[in-house]
């Protein structure tokens, strides 16, 4: 193996290789088939090798279904359904389909920040790939933080903000067609969600703080609108410098896994009428916390507001729009 191709090689795990993905973020796993039959070792080696690079990729994962994915899901955490969007039939999966609605991610976000416990890690899997375009983007929101000047920090970690899936949709697509714009009155915001995090929060297993931003952001505590837009805009813009992110151009069976309190992300919506599908798989996680020990609170919510409650609504609803039983979903 050539010098050029073994600068990018991390140090040496057990189970797999690992190789660099971007300068900042990002890595890929490689000589792995992932499954929920992994032994623990191995999981304890991948959520290392994620927690030390935000998002980690997996080529070839051919293998995989949607019981297989939700059982390799579940190794981390407990899986949940979208709050408000119906999953597959029997499962907890969320799909993103381009030919329907709400099928394109194309706005700089963190996954479910409108509830105080939101995901602590998404493992994403190409169904359906585009002949070109359609890659995803990530963003590593530790080093953002890390990179403001002292006086933005200090600003930054005293801000709360809420987010709410009734966020404005429009606000930086260029092009808006009618079905996604009903997609997300009729069914992303048929059940009403806010949320109020800090700005600044510090992650739960590393220690390292973070910037908590995303395009659920309605407003800034103590802020007007214009005021709370200008401040998002300036620490956002932190957030996706483009030396701080990774793009992944997919290819069909390939596994994306970050960690949601880490990143944000972005679908790259340049692939016209070209089928393209993912799922996703959810693991539950909990509220954010601020260097000064205060967390997440829930400001709006239905009635089946605690963690993992959604999945029996969201599926009995599915069901009955379908006439159908549905089987239990995969934990």
């Amino acid at each position: 193996m050539s010098t050029h191709q073994t600068e990018n090689l991390e140090p040496s795990y057990q189970s797999f290789t690992v190789r660099r993905a971007a300068g900042n973020i990002g890595a890929e796993i490689e000589g792995l088939r992932i499954s929920g039959d992994l032994p623990q070792s191995v999981i304890d080696e991948i959520e290392q090798v994620l927690l030390t690079h935000r998002v980690v990729f997996f080529r070839g994962q051919d293998h995989l279904d949607d019981r297989t994915h939700q059982a390799f899901g579940a190794r981390f955490g407990t899986t949940e359904a979208h709050p408000t969007v119906p999953s597959r039939e029997g499962t907890r999966l969320f799909e993103l389909d381009a030919s329907k609605g709400g099928g394109r991610a194309d706005s700089w976000h963190t996954d479910v920040t409108f509830k105080s416990h939101y995901p602590k890690i998404c493992i994403l899997r190409a169904v359906t790939v585009p002949a070109y375009g359609g890659d995803t983007v990530w963003a590593n929101t530790v080093r953002a933080y890390e990179k403001l000047p002292p006086e933005l920090k200090s600003l930054a970690e005293q801000l709360w903000a809420v987010h709410s899936n009734d966020y404005d949709y429009a606000k930086d697509r260029q092009e808006l067609d009618k079905a996604r714009l009903e997609h997300h009155k009729k069914v992303f915001i048929s059940d009403l969600y806010e949320a109020e995090h800090p700005v600044v929060h510090v992650h739960p297993v590393t220690g390292e703080r973070a910037l908590l931003l995303g395009h659920f952001i309605k407003s800034l505590h103590n802020f007007s609108t214009t005021e709370s837009a200008r401040l998002f805009e300036l620490l956002q813009n932190r957030v996706t410098r483009l030396d701080n992110t990774v793009r992944w151009q997919w290819q069909q069976h390939d596994v994306a896994m970050w960690d949601n309190r880490a990143t944000q992300h972005y679908a790259v919506n340049d692939y016209g009428n070209q089928p393209r599908v993912v799922r996703r798989v959810t693991v539950q996680g909990g509220t954010a916390t601020s260097i000064q020990g205060q967390t997440s609170r829930t400001r709006t919510a239905p009635q089946f507001s605690e963690p993992g409650q959604e999945d029996t609504r969201v599926q009995a609803g599915a069901a009955a729009a379908s006439g159908r039983s549905q089987e239990p979903a995969l934990a």
